[in-house]
């Protein structure tokens, strides 16, 4: 007997069946399929033949695949009971319970005294499907691997793409093809890492960023991640996210996967970013004061480093302001005795050397010139050279003699101790001054990978945003190496790499971009001449970089010269003139015909207004500009669109393009099939198109 269940919504249906009362498996999940569609004869359907040299019948690919069931691939779980026995669950389905746009699935193995659940939430709006498992025992175990529920990959595909990366080079895509095997990745570091983003895409075969079928995965959790892409003997593909194997040190009576996020597309990549960014931003991100517009950020790091001085950082803060900060953030060097980063870490009062009179003529002077004020911290550390080390050497995780990350260890943050000392220093200055931005950062992998440290992290922050919910949090790890859904429920924007040179971003903001909207992404103009590439860029370059994502400053503002000043400004103006609808628009990634060019499209939700970025990262092949096509747009409505930059174009842009006279009026259709030309342009330059429905 065969029993099935949908979840639906305008762009997918996904449907379960269980047969023999097993444990269901996906039979479908794709575009949307009709009400009256025979579930039953879908899942018979979709069954594989059975020829020489396999079994009489093919094993279930369920939600939680059993070894024991002689599944040929990588199993759903993998537990131990007290002793060390291995288990091999053979679950039985005992019920599932459907609600308005999801459903709970809930098996049991009587022999093993073992209880599994998945649950399933489809939000209509984002059309993210958000699903999570569960493992119950009635004595503790030892976990080894607990899958999410796992899901089948499409047959008509030849690619996956996942993104890799490193300090100040993060978000760099990876392409690998499928075949008989497995693509098996683990993240062991303890935290998201630049090395892994827990995220998965799989375009199936033609797929584009604007078109095509394509799904895709991202497993919300800062610990460390496996993930699985099988192509089982038989031809059919799984995809399995968890976190990192063995990293529940404890036995326990009960396991949890952090939620699964998965996202179908029948408008290629940009269907599953916008999905992504629209959920990340509207349904996990809780905002500190909604509707307030993104502030225009400083941060004083590149400036300074540490050598705090106080009437330097005012005249810094004078000319931020004048610029256009909004916000300014004071970086590491503020605390105990941290001159260099070999330090202080976790002895958090202010140092009265660089400070005599605390932060509060620092607090005061930047208020009076109209910005709030942020400040850093890296909780999770501790330097040896401390005086909490010294006083608690028990509080650091992993052995006395491990190698040193940065000159630190990391706090044991499963120690309730721990969490308490960390609360009361952080809540200390947060009570005293009107802070309203904390830099966290975490600038060491662990030393081994355990689940308790992420949970314990979790709860600090928790801790603290109940007792201070008006202070915005940002990630930072070494740049870009704590991202994912699980510490954005927390925070309110990332660092997305510690590489401020504008080369760099615009390909990692374009890659991140896949998954993370405008709204929290950290973007700043850095010096002239970049501390971590040493490529020296112009102005106009750096600022529209920034200015593609939340916009800030991260130079000396002392080197400017009277044009740079001038040019800052005019971006800085635009980006606070367009902000409010940015903040909620979708990044759209554009397939651009010329390999040197990397261009997004964002557009309003309402389709009535949209601003191309189109960088310029090479020299071009060709020595014409090929054209640039839109997409999204209205095919019968007309748009005027005009180069915001136009007055930027070269003498050797000699020809007489009507973009260079001012806006042109041209309908969807043209614009989506025949593009825009641009005007010639040197490598690392960016053009600006400012489109708007009539």
């Amino acid at each position: 007997m065969t029993t099935a269940w949908r979840l639906d919504d305008e762009r997918q249906t996904l449907a379960l069946a269980s047969s023999g009362g097993r444990c269901p498996q996906v039979i479908y999940w794709g575009a949307p399929l009709p009400e009256d569609e025979d579930l039953v004869q879908l899942a018979r359907t979709s069954a594989l033949d059975v020829t020489g040299g396999m079994l009489d019948e093919n094993p279930d690919l369920s939600l939680c695949p059993e070894a024991s069931r002689t599944f040929p691939g990588q199993p759903g779980i993998v537990v131990r009971d007290q002793d060390g026995t291995p288990l091999l669950p053979k679950f039985k389905l005992a019920d599932v319970t459907p609600r308005d746009n999801g459903l709970t699935v809930t098996c049991r193995d009587t022999d093993n005294r073992l209880t599994y659940e998945a649950t399933f939430e489809l939000d209509p709006e984002t059309h993210v499907i958000v699903m999570a498992a569960r493992l119950h025992a009635d004595r503790p175990l030892h976990l080894h691997w607990l899958a999410a529920p796992v899901l089948p990959a499409p047959q008509h595909s030849d690619e996956m793409i996942d993104l890799a990366g490193r300090w100040c080079g993060e978000f760099q895509l990876n392409r690998t093809a499928w075949s008989p095997g497995i693509r098996y990745r683990e993240n062991r570091t303890g935290r998201t890492g630049h090395e892994h983003f827990p995220g998965l895409l799989v375009p199936c075969r033609g797929a584009t960023n604007a078109s095509g079928e394509a799904f895709a995965f991202h497993y919300g959790w800062s610990g460390g991640h496996r993930m699985i892409a099988e192509e089982l003997p038989d031809g059919r593909r799984q995809i399995q996210f968890g976190h990192a194997a063995r990293m529940e040190t404890a036995p326990a009576t009960e396991f949890r996967t952090a939620p699964l996020y998965a996202v179908y597309s029948s408008d290629g990549l940009n269907g599953c970013a916008v999905s992504f960014q629209r959920h990340m931003r509207d349904r996990i991100v809780t905002w500190t004061k909604p509707g307030r517009p993104r502030p225009v950020h400083y941060n004083c790091w590149e400036a300074v480093y540490f050598a705090h001085d106080l009437p330097v950082l005012k005249d810094i803060a004078t000319r931020a302001a004048k610029l256009g900060a909004e916000r300014f953030v004071l970086d590491d060097g503020w605390f105990g005795q941290r001159d260099d980063d070999t330090s202080s870490l976790s002895d958090w009062e202010v140092d009265p050397r660089k400070y005599p009179d605390g932060l509060g003529p620092l607090i005061d002077y930047v208020h009076g010139h109209g910005m709030s004020f942020g400040i850093w911290f890296e909780p999770e550390m501790i330097n040896p050279n401390s005086n909490i080390h010294r006083a608690h050497p028990d509080w650091a995780l992993g052995a006395e003699d491990q190698i040193l990350g940065r000159q630190q260890k990391a706090l044991n943050m499963g120690l309730r101790d721990v969490r308490d000392f960390l609360y009361d220093r952080i809540a200390a200055l947060l009570a005293t001054h009107p802070i309203d931005y904390i830099k966290w950062d975490h600038n060491r992998v662990l030393p081994m990978p355990d689940a308790a440290q992420t949970r314990g992290s979790y709860a600090l922050i928790d801790r603290l945003r109940a007792d201070f919910p008006d202070v915005e949090i940002e990630s930072c790890a070494s740049g870009g190496g704590r991202i994912d859904f699980g510490i954005l429920s927390r925070t309110q924007r990332v660092w997305l790499s510690d590489s401020n040179d504008a080369l760099e971003r615009l390909n990692m903001q374009h890659n991140a971009a896949l998954f993370i909207p405008s709204a929290v992404t950290g973007s700043h103009v850095g010096p002239r001449r970049c501390h971590t590439s040493g490529r020296t860029l112009d102005i106009e370059f750096r600022a529209w970089v920034a200015a593609q994502r939340h916009m800030g400053f991260e130079m000396d503002p002392r080197e400017l010269t009277e044009h740079e000043t001038a040019v800052l400004t005019d971006v800085t103006t635009w980006w606070k003139a367009n902000r409010d609808w940015m903040y909620a628009a979708d990044i759209l990634r554009l397939d651009a015909s010329d390999p040197s060019v990397i261009a997004e499209q964002q557009q309003a939700r309402d389709g009535s207004r949209f601003v191309v970025f189109s960088g310029k990262s090479g020299t071009s092949p060709q020595i014409a500009p090929r054209p640039l096509r839109l997409t999204r747009l209205d095919p019968a409505a007309r748009y005027e669109v005009s180069l915001r930059n136009r007055g930027s174009a070269s003498m050797l842009s000699r020809g007489k393009l009507a973009l260079k006279d001012g806006p042109v009026t041209l309908t969807g259709a043209a614009l989506m099939h025949n593009g825009l030309t641009l005007p010639w342009s040197f490598p690392e330059s960016m053009w600006v198109l400012e489109g708007r429905r009539l």
